[in-house]
């Protein structure tokens, strides 16, 4: 080693030093509920398929559409150099029809979604009231739009009142909010955000990354449940969680949607998704749609996982949903916790600062709807046994 970074080491030392410290860790599969993971089979609670639906193509499935149609496989610019495949168009149109919205517009990831459509739709000029626990490509948007950005207590809405209340007049406003917490899996206050934005003239931008394939009578997400799509000003949401596949997508108003064509700089000046994977995504998301039983099964398996931990006194910070954190302080106690579920036969991830604040480390579950009552009953029996010889409860 040449010494050229060994101020790095220094600064790697310390994460270590602070059970900060991440690396890759190499999976042989993961589908059907289950991971392989060093040739040992896993119960999978650390995914976000929630509906089962990541197996997509076969390998034999994916090898024939390569070679069928050559384009397929790579989309070879950005959409406004080499043009939109006529799919991908005809799916933005069917998507923004199922989200009841004018317009939609396809992003390589949730992240380049929200980085590019915070930025390009908010300015310097503007104030946005954002949630402490929005996503962090949220907070990464918002650092990019050089708006003044007022956070609020997670889902505080007195403090959100006050600051809307006090913003300097004349000020374009926005409120920007996930519906579901990607690490609490608390739900936003939907109802009474709309309530807000309509007394103080503010627009409603909402995050349906965790919510969208699972609420909603045909998954359309946690503002359509509600009865509230028309009443939210711009819709975003991922294609890699529920959906089981890659990509992210922005809905809502036409002029909006061009708004964002011809000004979010991670649309323009990026490669487009390739056009293969996007038909993958609309093949999950007919899928997703049709078998409501997904949905089904995966709400109820989450209430059942919730109340097995929340009656053995262990602290689900107020989750809702398919997403249960176990609150165990320390960064240490975390690692340890999931080394031991790893050993009994459970993947689940220890989630440490700056993911979440500092105190609050945790073990984040996230469950499917591919697994069995028989096997969450045995993981949550396990979780409890663990938490309990680590001294959490």
């Amino acid at each position: 080693m040449s010494g050229r970074f060994d101020w790095l080491e220094r600064e790697l030392d310390n994460l270590r030093s602070r059970s900060l410290y991440r690396q890759f860790v190499g999976v042989e599969h993961a589908a059907d509920g289950h991971m392989i993971r060093n040739g040992r089979s896993l119960l999978n609670l650390s995914s976000n398929d929630y509906l089962g639906l990541a197996g997509g193509q076969t390998p034999e499935q994916f090898k024939k559409n390569s070679v069928s149609d050559p384009r397929l496989t790579g989309a070879t610019a950005s959409r406004l150099v080499v043009g939109s495949d006529e799919f991908v168009l005809q799916f933005e149109r069917d998507f923004a029809a199922f989200k009841k919205q004018e317009a939609c517009v396809l992003f390589g990831s949730g992240y380049m979604a929200n980085v590019g459509m915070l930025s390009a739709l908010i300015g310097r000029d503007d104030v946005v009231f954002s949630d402490r626990l929005n996503h962090a490509s949220i907070v990464d948007g918002l650092i990019l739009s050089r708006a003044d950005v007022k956070r609020y207590a997670h889902r505080d809405l007195d403090q959100l009142e006050k600051q809307l209340k006090n913003a300097a007049p004349g000020k374009r406003k926005f409120i920007v909010t996930d519906t579901v917490f990607s690490m609490d899996g608390t739900i936003a206050p939907m109802h009474d955000l709309v309530t807000l934005k309509e007394r103080y003239s503010a627009l409603l931008i909402v995050d349906e990354a965790h919510s969208g394939g699972i609420y909603g009578e045909r998954g359309e997400g946690l503002a359509a449940a509600l009865d509230l799509s028309q009443a939210v000003d711009v819709h975003m949401g991922t294609f890699s969680k529920a959906y089981g596949a890659y990509g992210a997508y922005v809905a809502g108003d036409r002029i909006m949607v061009d708004w964002l064509i011809n000004r979010a700089r991670s649309l323009i000046y990026t490669t487009a998704l390739p056009p293969m994977l996007v038909r993958q995504v609309a093949a999950n998301w007919q899928t997703a749609v049709a078998e409501g039983w997904r949905r089904e099964q995966l709400l109820a398996n989450s209430a059942r996982f919730r109340k097995q931990l929340a009656v053995a006194g262990l602290q689900l910070n107020g989750s809702e949903s398919q997403i249960v954190p176990v609150i165990v302080g320390d960064n240490e106690t975390a690692l340890r916790m999931a080394k031991v579920l790893d050993d009994r036969g459970i993947a689940a991830v220890a989630i440490r600062p700056p993911t979440v604040p500092d105190g609050t480390a945790r073990l984040r579950f996230s469950l499917m709807a591919t697994q069995t009552e028989q096997q969450l009953d045995t993981a949550a029996t396990t979780i409890i046994e663990t938490a309990k010889e680590l001294g959490i409860v």
